[in-house]
């Protein structure tokens, strides 16, 4: 199969095609054809070796999800069959990851797409809304409650508003220029702040005058520094891990970071959201396989609203039959 991988760690120019070996399943896994692989921020830290822990195997290919066509399935399956349409998750894949033509998985990291999404939208989505919509969980949102989306126009964060619009919350997002704010304000939030202003503090105080229920933090810095403090007594502040630095808590204050999880029941309560209303998945730009360093170089710019997606050539063998 043709895969883009790298064979050391590096720069984006380390990302190039290599023939490898097709993945076989194990008992518990299932291959799939993937057609669209998502690309990620996590994909940067594990080309340049952030994220290595322990004697990394080369070639390694890059990718924690994808979508495509179930090819194969190990003896244990019984949840997915050959031919299912499918998009998955997958975190520190030894068989590597979704930069391929074909990706092994554990059955359970895997579900069928719902009938809504195109399987573009369902790779591009299915990290980013379990991220989300486990985040927005621990915000424990209910009507009127109020959330500042902190990185409201990445890959999560686009996926967040939308959650939390759901739960009725009053949505305060931030978002680097015009371009980027309509976005965020056509996915349904309510206020759209650009945290770099000056006034980016004042504007939060305006939109929420009694305070933050919760911040859902996709970034660290000084930027988010400026809001913690908004955050009313007893309020939550809640990131992913991955986060740099990680935001330190007011006096009175809950801070909470965890890992997306992707088992049958979050894929079920996924599911219930898609089909539960119309769900929009920013593509910030599609590049081919081949062109997978091209795509890490964009993401370095650090103005990608959205998602990036790379487009997997269909092997000769699957067009021939």
């Amino acid at each position: 199969m043709r895969a883009a991988a790298i064979n050391r760690f590096g720069p984006p120019s380390v990302l190039s095609l290599h023939d490898l070996p097709t993945p076989q399943p194990s008992p518990a896994e299932v291959v799939i054809a993937v057609e669209w692989a998502g690309v990620g921020s996590w994909d940067a830290s594990i080309r340049d070796g952030s994220w290595a822990e322990g004697r990394t195997k080369f070639p390694l290919v890059p990718g924690l999800d994808g979508a495509g066509i179930v090819v194969a399935c190990g003896a244990r399956v019984r949840r997915l069959k050959i031919g299912d349409r499918v998009y998955a998750y997958e975190f520190g894949n030894s068989k590597g990851g979704f930069y391929a033509q074909y990706a092994a998985v554990h059955a359970n990291h895997a579900d069928r797409v719902p009938k809504p999404l195109e399987m573009r939208d369902a790779a591009a989505m299915v990290t980013t809304a379990l991220t989300a919509m486990q985040g927005i969980d621990r915000a424990r949102l209910r009507k009127g409650t109020s959330i500042l989306i902190f990185g409201a126009s990445g890959a999560v964060g686009t996926m967040a508003v939308q959650f939390a619009k759901r739960h009725g919350a009053t949505v305060i997002a931030t978002a680097s220029g015009r371009p980027a704010a309509r976005v965020v304000l056509g996915l349904g939030a309510d206020y759209v702040i650009d945290a770099r202003r000056r006034t980016a503090r004042d504007d939060v105080i305006r939109a929420a005058p009694n305070g933050l229920n919760t911040i859902l933090a996709l970034a660290g810095g000084r930027g988010l520094d400026q809001f913690l403090d908004l955050v009313r007594e007893k309020g939550r502040v809640v990131y992913p891990n991955g986060v740099e630095p990680e935001p330190k808590a007011r006096r009175g204050q809950k801070v909470e970071s965890y890992d997306a999880v992707a088992d049958p029941i979050q894929f079920r309560r996924l599911r219930r959201f898609i089909e539960g209303g119309k769900v929009r998945v920013p593509i910030a730009g599609t590049y081919p396989l081949s062109q997978a360093a091209r795509a890490h170089r964009r993401l370095e710019r650090r103005q990608v609203v959205g998602r990036i997606v790379l487009s997997i050539p269909i092997p000769r063998d699957r067009r021939d039959g």
